[in-house]
């Protein structure tokens, strides 16, 4: 029985919610990142992450494949009991609601900066959290299509990206691997919070329509994020010298300030302002996720209530505290260290162990 057949979601939902994950607040400050630990060379990284990251959503997707029909929760349930499974999903609640949190604190402190310096930063959060509840309030399906709206409306970022290039100083890339492979692979841990998101298929996968296509999917919008990535990052390392692209917290943002129309003078601003949908689909994804699982603790299948207390308490701590950008970059580096081992260590255990639970189980029946 399909249990969540009233939700379900297209393949092309399927890769933008998991692509809108990743192309998240992230994005613009990957170059400077890359730059510092491994010079021009730090694009490299990026396609190890990408490597990294198939693999571990391809190692999700079996373990998936296993009970088809359930989310996370509902596989601890099955393969170790009520407990394990409420466990699991407490735990579950906690890490994506830290991963939206840390990326709804990133889109305030960015609106703050390069769009309402004046505004108090809990009337910032506020005006996101109203549209993160409209869309959130009506379950995965809307927010699918949200997210597919969102990808298409945004095909045009990429053309704008390539007018820097005209001023472009190709030497800055040669020669390759200056200092060898070792900063390359130092650089690799600091992708992976680029790649973090992973942990949505665990909630995902029970809704998607057709779930034979989910591996595709997890490479498709796995592809497509490795794809934004290099580009930003070769644009911004080809127009930026070596020694000035660390000087800048948001490169990304801040090669487009070469960019002149005459109905607009500052073509960076108005970049931050549409980019903010992009930014939400972290967070409305990551809330929604987080009010599924305590739903799912309780039995309720109407998730609303839940959103409406998390709204509230989100809405009223910000009134008290906001991480400066300081914080906000340490809580990164938890949350780097918690994706490594819920989105990569953690699937690779559940596989094995599934492996052995189901082959001594067909011994004992044989």
């Amino acid at each position: 029985m399909k249990t969540y057949r009233f939700n379900e979601i297209t393949l092309m939902q399927f890769i933008c919610l998991n692509f809108g994950l990743q192309v998240s607040v992230g994005l613009l400050a990957l170059p400077q990142v890359l730059a510092e630990r491994a010079g021009t060379d730090g694009w490299m990284a990026i396609i190890a992450g990408w490597i990294i990251s198939v693999m571990a959503g391809l190692v999700i997707v079996q373990v998936m494949k296993k009970h088809p029909d359930g989310t996370l929760p509902d596989i601890l349930t099955r393969y170790f009991g009520k407990w394990i499974g409420r466990a699991g999903a407490i735990l579950f609640a906690f890490y994506i609601l830290y991963y939206g949190y840390t990326g709804l604190v990133r889109t305030v402190l960015y609106t703050k900066v390069w769009l309402l310096p004046q505004t108090p930063v809990y009337i910032t959060m506020l005006l996101l959290l109203l549209p993160a509840y409209a869309v959130g309030r009506s379950g995965l399906r809307v927010l699918g299509r949200y997210a597919e709206l969102i990808i298409f409306i945004s095909l045009w970022i990429p053309f704008i990206y390539l007018l820097p290039l005209g001023d472009a100083h190709w030497l800055h890339l040669a020669p390759v691997l200056k200092e060898g492979w070792k900063p390359v692979l130092s650089a690799v841990h600091d992708v992976i919070l680029s790649y973090t998101g992973l942990g949505a298929v665990f909630i995902f996968y029970p809704f998607l329509r057709n779930k034979r296509m989910a591996s595709a999917g997890i490479v498709i919008s796995n592809t497509l994020s490795m794809f934004v990535f290099v580009f930003v990052t070769l644009v911004c390392f080809v127009y930026f010298s070596p020694d000035e692209i660390r000087e800048f917290n948001e490169p990304v943002v801040n090669v487009l300030k070469t960019i002149e129309f005459k109905f607009v003078e500052r073509v960076e601003v108005l970049f931050i302002a549409y980019y903010l949908f992009i930014f939400s689909l972290a967070w409305i994804s990551a809330i929604y996720m987080c009010v599924f699982c305590t739903s799912w603790l309780l039995g309720k299948q109407d998730h609303r209530s839940h959103l409406r207390l998390l709204w509230l308490m989100l809405a009223v701590s910000s009134f008290f505290f906001v991480p400066t950008f300081n914080q906000n970059d340490r809580m990164e580096t938890i949350l780097t260290r918690m994706a490594v081992g819920f989105e990569i260590v953690f699937p690779v255990c559940m596989l094995v162990y599934i492996w052995i639970y189901d082959r001594l189980r067909r011994r004992k029946n044989a």
